[in-house]
């Protein structure tokens, strides 16, 4: 597996749901990772000071560090990991420059694989951070992304993992049809990779517990309505297209069904929970680490 054979996404779409992911986010799990993280004195960071050193994997454009970053306290040191380097650039240029104390926060791009991190590479690191990433994983992938962060000792903040539960208001007769196709879709083979879609939580659940860490989850759903009309068109388009792709012979309701929804959209009738997952998972904690 090479970077490449990653799915690529639009800023523009990445921006559109910024809003939507920040308030979804499960903030009740920044409790225990505060007591987590400043247990004990920080490690030296990359550069020998002091301070949170933070991995976002797929940072995308960022939206985790400009959410997380000014919520903790402390200096901190963010590298930022994607494959594509349109989404680091921006990535890169939006980070908050202070944390929630006011002390300074730093980041730095690298173009990579995350299935290349080991524990070694995590040597270091205070806190690894992802969204919308674990279902976009295989079953190997997620095992080998908890035996990096156990290995390390290194907490793990894994968020907006599809669940494969999606409600409409009002409903449709073939709202459980598209739900069930896209969660199939989810569950692809792709360029041999066999997806993991919304049973990645449960995978990942059970791979850092069996190495012996401690994980919370908790829902954190889109909650949309009218106000997000142009981030739920964007999402229908996708949801059904995706439903479509994975079984063609549901055209023309497939079609007929989007044109409906989308002028239910438009008309400002139509309100959407499309439900994520929050992971966070905190490993014991190992010599030198946080």
């Amino acid at each position: 597996m090479n970077a490449t054979d990653r799915p690529r996404f639009a800023p523009d779409w990445l921006e559109l749901r910024e809003r939507a992911d920040a308030a979804a986010r499960a903030p009740e799990l920044l409790r225990p990772l505060r007591e987590r993280l400043f247990a004990q004195p920080a490690p030296a960071g990359l550069d020998g000071s002091r301070g949170l050193v933070i991995r976002d994997l797929g940072c995308g454009t960022g939206s985790m560090g400009r959410w997380l970053a000014v919520r903790l306290p402390g200096p901190q040191h963010w590298v930022l990991h994607d494959h594509d380097p349109l989404l680091l650039a921006h990535a890169g240029a939006r980070m908050p420059v202070t944390a929630a104390d006011g002390t300074p926060v730093e980041a730095t791009t690298t173009r990579g694989d995350l299935a290349d991190l080991s524990a070694a590479d995590l040597a270091g690191t205070s806190l690894v951070t992802a969204s919308a990433l674990l279902d976009l994983l295989t079953r190997e992938e997620v095992e080998d992304l908890a035996e990096a962060c156990v290995g390390a000792g290194c907490p793990a903040l894994l968020a907006l993992s599809v669940a494969g539960r999606v409600e409409l208001t009002p409903s449709d007769p073939l709202d459980a049809e598209i739900a069930e196709a896209f969660n199939d879709h989810q569950r692809r083979t792709d360029q041999g990779r066999a997806l993991l879609g919304p049973d990645a939580i449960a995978a990942a659940v059970a791979a850092f517990e069996r190495r012996g860490a401690t994980v919370l989850v908790r829902s954190s759903p889109w909650r949309l309505g009218c106000v997000e009309s142009a981030l739920i068109a964007e999402w229908l388009r996708g949801w059904v297209g995706a439903a479509h792709a994975q079984r063609p012979e549901l055209a023309p309701d497939a079609v007929a069904y989007l044109r409906r929804r989308l002028e239910e959209c438009a008309a400002g009738e139509l309100n959407v929970e499309v439900y994520h997952t929050d992971l966070l998972a905190l490993p014991r904690p190992v010599s030198g680490s946080a």
